[in-house]
């Protein structure tokens, strides 16, 4: 599940990356995926909205067993 993971976030890395920011998976379990925000998209008070409306999104229609998408520090 792990690599399903990272192809999808290399396909949502490249508009993150447009704004200066990046994404980085840290751990897959139980059908959650902590990722680490990067670059500008660390510190934007938009952080919370791009992953839950679009990374989450990606993830979860990219691989079904994705159950929930968090940001650690």
């Amino acid at each position: 599940m792990k690599e399903k993971v990272e192809t999808a976030l290399n396909k949502i890395r490249p508009m993150l990356m447009q704004d200066g920011g990046n994404i980085e998976l840290v751990e897959v379990s139980d059908g959650t995926v902590k990722v680490r925000l990067q670059g500008a998209c660390g510190g934007c008070p938009m952080a919370a909205m791009t992953l839950r409306g679009y990374v989450e999104k990606i993830l979860k229609a990219e691989v079904p067993e994705v159950k929930a998408v968090v940001a650690v520090p």
